[in-house]
């Protein structure tokens, strides 16, 4: 069984220029990985990856990997993955859901809103296990702060929704606050449940830190007159044949007026 957000029916009035461009920097980013090698992308993880021991001063990469200083690596972590499902994922969460945010505080904001959920986010996995010699990297924090602030935004939105099970094949429009209640439920869930001292795998707890930052910083950044918590535009739990999808997009022209910008 699957189920996979792909769509929502926000239209927005500006290109989501910063979002577009976060994209296509993850992906270059992550060419550019692959270009090394596998021992030359594990240096690398470490050179720009956090590594919680070296933030916090408990130990020392070697010289050769002292790239950059260690609070640097907060940023330089977020736009790396650690393999295709991993950068997949992440941007497809954050293309449909990111346009939205940045129309709502303007591209200059967002770009700071973006590194404050990552901060945020590096910071609250750092500090579940400060000291740990395993390097984080990834988009998923500054993506769950993002997450975080739609759904303080458009909680009522509906989000086209795959549902895949052996031969039946939908969407389904499903309200945000589902979607997004659901993620970050199961990321605490999946907090609690792995050790702070596991060798890798998933970084419930920057997740978890990024949406909680989104959710404090959105009433701060967004602009004056936009809305919390808004209607929704369409009916909830509509059941949509596959092709629906291929006429559906997250982000609308620039300048879109199905609703009025607020």
């Amino acid at each position: 069984m699957l189920f996979l957000p792909l769509y929502d029916d926000n239209p927005t009035r500006r290109t989501p220029v910063v979002t577009i461009a976060v994209i296509a920097l993850c992906v270059l980013v992550f060419l550019w990985q692959l270009s090394l090698g596998q021992r030359g992308e594990q240096l690398a993880v470490y050179s720009f990856g956090v590594v919680p021991a070296v933030l916090f001063g408990h130990a020392e990469l070697p010289q050769p990997l002292r790239v950059i200083p260690p609070w640097l690596s907060i940023v330089t972590s977020m736009f790396m993955h650690g393999g295709f499902l991993h950068i997949a994922g992440n941007m497809l969460y954050f293309w449909i859901f990111g346009n939205n945010v940045e129309d709502s505080m303007g591209r200059g904001r967002f770009v700071v809103f973006y590194l404050l959920c990552g901060t945020a986010a590096a910071l609250a996995q750092a500090f579940a296990n400060p000291t740990s010699e395993i390097p984080m990297l990834g988009a998923s924090g500054a993506i769950g702060g993002v997450l975080g602030a739609y759904l303080v935004l458009h909680p009522r939105a509906n989000v086209g929704v795959l549902f895949w099970f052996i031969i039946i094949v939908r969407i389904i429009t499903v309200p945000a606050i589902l979607v997004l209640g659901v993620w970050f439920l199961g990321q605490i869930l999946s907090g609690l449940s792995t050790p702070t001292t596991s060798d890798g795998g998933v970084a419930f707890w920057a997740h978890v830190g990024g949406f909680v930052a989104g959710v404090v910083l959105i009433p701060f950044f967004k602009r004056p007159n936009v809305p919390l918590l808004e209607p929704a535009h369409s009916r909830a739990f509509a059941v949509l044949p596959p092709g629906a999808a291929m006429r559906r997009g997250s982000v609308p022209e620039a300048g879109d007026r199905r609703r009025p910008f607020r």
